[in-house]
């Protein structure tokens, strides 16, 4: 297993080299120029689609799809809101230094655009399975705009890939395992097995199963993580413009003596930070847009703007929150790894039971939920590929493969997963190049029609 990181590791090494980051950052700026700072000028109108009840509970007959809008950016946000915002910030600040930090929210607010214009482009793009059911995401806007089947098949592989041996399972399941042992002295084998079970009863029941769950507890614990870093970081206010200060000038430093840690100054800030930023909110990856293309929506660009909410609640908000509290305390600065970074953090603050609690039952939460969202991601691949027959198969075989996660080491998976997140996000990126037009296009008509329902109202409002 040793040698096989080692070879994993310089794998690793090159495909998250330069290339691909500058690759990432470059779609981003250049989606942002072509939709006009979407992220910016409609980040009131994203937030007020999430939380209107007209998303949150679709009842419009005429509007096509499998689950609300909500419901759709609440099962990609199960996915997206996992171990990264918990064990990678604490990684990409350990390895990278505080300007990691600086480099993961570059990443995130080019990353709305481009999380934007992939879910676009997954209801444009999308179709019904032989059950009936849509179906969507890259594989298919592969597919059906750029009419290349072989990449659409390549991009499948590599989703069942990172779904079952990546970051939907070995990533969150060895975080789990470790929560669980800190938390209650439990056995790695007992607290698969438990954790199997539970996956077993929400993912059996397919999407309506996995959205409901995850609309119920995705709100829930995103409030409950949030409100603990506004507490450490509250105690520790004094602390808090020189921290910000640290961020930004090691994210700008060459030296590689930012901390004992960091390596090689800006190289590693910049890699760690976008690395393990697009681990947190998987934008340019591709996995969000297969839940996106299920929600019920007239227009493509409005579900859209509600999954590019995802990237801003996961990242700029949850990310940094975890981040901010790593930097104020100093223990990213240390013999620490992964989620003991984070919980010591927590625990200087809030003392040993709340702050270890805190922090592990945050990581059981969101590792749980990830791992029932890239289920489902992994489930459209193999029904990309398969078709519908295989589908029950497909979820025991998931099942049985979260019970062996205990077995494989924490560097290995993060190694493993890091590698299939580059992978992945290749062809996503290439199609979404390839597809500008449409995505300004369909915002154009999105946009337009927004301009005409306000123009009717005040009309209404001046004949009133």
């Amino acid at each position: 297993m040793e040698k096989l990181t080692k070879i994993l590791d310089i794998i690793d090494g090159y495909i998250w080299g330069a290339p691909l980051l500058v690759v990432l950052l470059s779609v981003g700026l250049f989606l942002t120029l072509n939709l006009k700072f979407i992220q910016v000028s409609k980040l009131a109108l994203c937030l007020k689609l999430v939380f209107s009840p007209k998303v949150n509970k679709d009842t419009d007959p005429t509007k096509q799809g499998e689950i609300s809008g909500f419901a759709a950016l609440c099962t990609a946000l199960a996915s997206t809101i996992g171990t990264g915002n918990i064990v990678g910030v604490a990684t990409a600040v350990h390895m990278g230094g505080p300007g990691a930090l600086f480099w993961m929210f570059v990443a995130a607010f080019f990353g709305m655009a481009t999380k934007y214009a992939e879910c676009l482009l997954a209801v444009k793009y999308r179709e019904r399975d032989e059950n009936g059911k849509y179906r969507g995401g890259p594989m298919y806007y592969i597919k059906n705009g750029m009419h290349c089947k072989s990449l659409a098949a390549v991009f499948a592989v590599l989703t069942i890939g990172a779904g079952c041996f990546g970051i939907g399972t070995y990533c969150q399941i060895n975080s789990m395992v470790d929560a669980n042992r800190i938390m209650f002295g439990m056995e790695p084998v007992a607290s698969c097995a438990i954790i199997s079970v539970f996956v077993g009863l929400v993912t059996l029941g397919g999407l309506k199963s996995i959205s409901n769950f995850s609309s119920k507890l995705i709100p829930i614990m995103a409030v409950f993580y949030i409100v603990g870093c506004l507490f450490v970081i509250a105690l520790n206010i004094q602390s808090v413009p020189a921290a910000i200060v640290t961020i930004i000038e090691s994210a700008f430093n060459f030296d590689a003596c930012v901390g004992a840690a960091s390596g090689m100054g800006i190289l590693m800030a910049l890699r760690f930070g976008v690395a393990r930023g697009i681990f947190s909110n998987e934008a340019g990856l591709g996995s969000a847009p297969i839940a996106a293309a299920t929600a019920k929506t007239h227009f493509a660009a409005e579900q859209g703007l509600v999954n590019m909410s995802g990237t801003f609640f996961d990242t700029i908000i949850i990310c940094m929150l975890t981040g901010l509290t790593i930097v104020l305390t100093n223990t990213w600065n240390g013999d620490l790894n992964g989620a003991a970074i984070t919980s010591e953090a927590f625990r200087q603050t809030l003392g040993d039971s709340w702050g270890i609690y805190m922090v592990n039952i945050g990581l059981l939460l969101f590792a749980f939920t990830t791992v029932i969202g890239w289920n489902y991601y992994a489930e459209s691949s193999v029904v990309y590929l398969f078709g519908t027959r295989y589908i029950y198969v497909y979820r025991v075989i998931y099942i049985l493969i979260v019970a062996s996660a205990a077995f494989m080491t924490l560097e290995f998976v993060w190694i493993l997963s890091d590698i299939l997140n580059g992978l992945m996000a290749i062809p996503n990126l290439i199609a979404l190049f390839v597809l500008r037009k449409d995505i300004v296009h369909e915002t154009k008509f999105y946009l337009a029609h927004l301009l005409k329902q306000a123009q009717k109202k005040k009309a209404k409002e001046v004949q009133a």
